[in-house]
């Protein structure tokens, strides 16, 4: 690739590449351009594979001229992938396996006639549908800010990003002053994206406008379990990011930047890796950029999955090579981060937004959302939802909106009962808080708080206190233990909760555990510590009921806690099949004298005291006769 060493070179590769990417989408006659999805989930559903085997018959039936195959980047429908996308009809075919491409092949490509077995079939209305801008989930998104490129670019060619618009943002950044770059994003309401949500541009202006060396950190640790947002991002286009970091690097005055990125996503390290390569090989990474004075670098770390290297100070640490333990501040790293250096750290999918924000002016993005928090929100939906997948919002949407609109509501039919938003650090919204709008400020005030987006729905069969419980977990598997309030304190925590879920509690235990979740919060050293108890705190407040009937009546109302339930054989549906006690690993099951509905069967039951609650029987049953209490 021939270097671009000035503006006016950057233009004509742009026109060039865009050119090119539009005729990708909007296709000569009797030229087709398929594309697969190649984020982790439906790599991990062998999409390798489908793009292979469709390159294997444009091969063997010499279609190389009229129908091409890339990888593109997460189409964020995580449950009905892998996806394949066939331009320019913009069909878009769901849950596709490799056994599918010839029919594909030879339905589609060769003869023009839709798979309708392959389409998404709308749960509501039960039609089949063809574009995926008509189908519920994608409909109140806006997938062109964060996630720019998912789904449409090849996230492996620096090309494809240029051509949809990367580095128009540094371009005009590096027309600017320092000054006027952070003052764009300052009036465009940019708030970080990792958890906090400080104004993006205020941290920038902390750095001291002195010389020596100065660095851009890039958050990707992204900890919280079932949050797969900046990993999603990275993998999708990978040059946003790297732009992104680019500007604020400009802004701050730094010629370096680190991506720490965990070492559980190799899809994205091994993206991000080309992508700098290919960037430095084009000379938009390197000296003088642009022809311009600015000179800029980018590195990669690999975390170790360290939950506590999310805060920006065992971040900085584990970089350093030293082990992943936040510091006190001050002094915050704005003065003294990196090698006692100035820096700035900002998470993946606020570097991802820098960039649309400068291409398009700071008041595009400060028109979307509300007056607390401008812009979109990427969210990792998952839990008990029918559509799972990765969701760019407005902020200003409803909680309802994102879980009955996008979302498509809770499987089976079943009761919606709480959302965890947060991850670990947040809390439980409930029913009455469905009409919360997504913003900072608002999610704090229901109780819970935004986070970096995971979001969870929990319904009527998830227990509470297990969730505190499970949350808790995690928090004292990830304390770095360099404080005791959390080290010490999240430890009892989980205790006490083990005790009630066990069925031993009293009602002592959840005076305890509300006057040690206040300890911990007001006294531990990072973030991680101050909300570790916020589940705790926000489940016992919209759940006291649940807390009750653990410590008064030791059971649990969502027969989820094995020591508060039993599995009972309902002897009115009971057939005398004898399944479960086939099935039955402990051989917990047995007869009884009373005739079963089908002819010389009797009714079975189950010792309680032989049964290890495996739900063997439950499952295999196929009368329903079997059920927890």
């Amino acid at each position: 690739m021939a270097k671009i060493t000035n503006e006016k070179e950057l233009q004509e590769r742009i026109e060039h590449c865009g050119a090119c990417l539009q005729k990708k989408f909007h296709c000569e006659p009797g030229h087709r351009a398929i594309v697969v999805c190649g984020g982790t989930g439906c790599l991990a559903s062998d999409s390798q594979g489908i793009i292979e085997r469709f390159n294997e018959l444009i091969k063997e039936k010499g279609l190389e001229e009229k129908v091409t195959c890339n990888i593109v980047g997460c189409f964020g429908f995580c449950s009905q992938g892998p996806f394949v996308k066939i331009f320019p009809e913009e069909t878009l075919y769901t849950k596709v396996k490799v056994k599918d491409v010839e029919e594909i092949m030879e339905k589609d490509i060769l003869g023009g006639e839709i798979v309708e077995r392959l389409l998404f079939v709308d749960p509501q209305t039960k039609q089949k549908v063809q574009k995926q801008h008509d189908i519920n989930f994608y409909k109140l998104q806006r997938r062109d800010i964060a996630l720019h490129g998912n789904g449409e670019i090849n996230p492996e060619d620096v090309n494809e990003a240029i051509g949809l618009g990367a580095f128009q943002g540094l371009r005009r950044a590096l027309s600017m002053t320092r000054e006027e770059v952070i003052d764009e994003v300052l009036k465009s309401g940019l708030r970080g994206r990792g958890g906090a949500g400080f104004p993006t541009g205020r941290k920038w202006s902390f750095v001291p406008k002195t010389d020596g060396p100065k660095y851009m950190i890039c958050n990707g640790d992204e900890g919280d379990p079932g949050a797969f947002m900046d990993r999603s991002i990275i993998e999708g286009n990978p040059c946003a990011v790297i732009e992104g970091m680019m500007i604020a690097g400009y802004a701050i005055g730094a010629q370096n930047g680190y991506f720490y990125v965990r070492a559980e996503y190799p899809i994205a390290v091994q993206r991000l890796a080309k992508a700098i390569k290919d960037l430095e090989e084009l000379g938009i990474l390197g000296d003088h950029i642009l022809g311009t004075d600015f000179s800029f670098r980018c590195h990669i770390r690999l975390g170790a999955g360290a939950f506590v290297c999310g805060e920006e100070t065992a971040l900085i640490n584990s970089i350093e090579g030293k082990r992943g333990m936040p510091r006190p501040r001050p002094p915050f790293p704005a003065v003294k981060g990196l090698w006692g250096c100035p820096s700035v750290v900002n998470n993946v999918e606020t570097l991802a937004c820098v960039p649309y924000i400068l291409r398009e002016g700071w008041e595009k993005f400060a028109a979307i959302g509300t007056a607390d928090t401008r812009g979109t929100k990427v969210f990792a939906l998952g839990g008990k939802i029918n559509n799972v997948g990765l969701v760019e919002v407005p902020m200003g949407t409803t909680l309802r909106q994102l879980i009955y609109d996008v979302g498509g509501g809770i499987p089976g039919g079943k009761k919606f009962k709480a959302i965890q938003t947060g991850g670990p650090s947040g809390g439980c919204l409930t029913e009455k808080d469905l009409d919360t709008p997504i913003d900072f400020g608002s999610l704090v005030a229901a109780g819970s708080m935004m986070g970096s987006g995971g979001a969870i729905v929990m319904d009527e069969d998830n227990c509470m206190v297990d969730v505190a419980k499970f949350y808790m977990t995690f928090i004292c598997d990830e304390s770095c233990g360099k404080c005791s309030p959390c080290r010490i304190g999240t430890k009892r925590c989980l205790d006490i909760l083990t005790k009630i879920c066990d069925g031993k509690g009293t009602p002592e235990d959840l005076d305890e555990l509300e006057e040690l979740s206040d300890v911990i919060r007001n006294n531990s050293l990072c973030a991680l510590g101050q909300t570790a108890t916020n589940p705790i705190l926000s489940t016992m407040k919209a759940f006291p009921e649940e807390y009750k009937a653990h410590v008064v009546d030791h059971k649990c109302p969502a027969h989820v806690c094995k020591n508060m339930m039993e599995y009972y054989i309902v002897p009115e549906k009971c057939m005398g099949c004898t399944l479960c006690a086939r099935n039955c690993p402990v051989n917990a099951i047995g007869t009884t004298d009373q005739p079963a509905k089908l002819p010389g069967k009797f009714v079975h039951h189950i010792d309680p005291a032989k049964c290890v609650k495996c739900g063997a029987c439950m499952s295999g049953c196929r009368f329903g006769a079997i059920i927890k209490r």
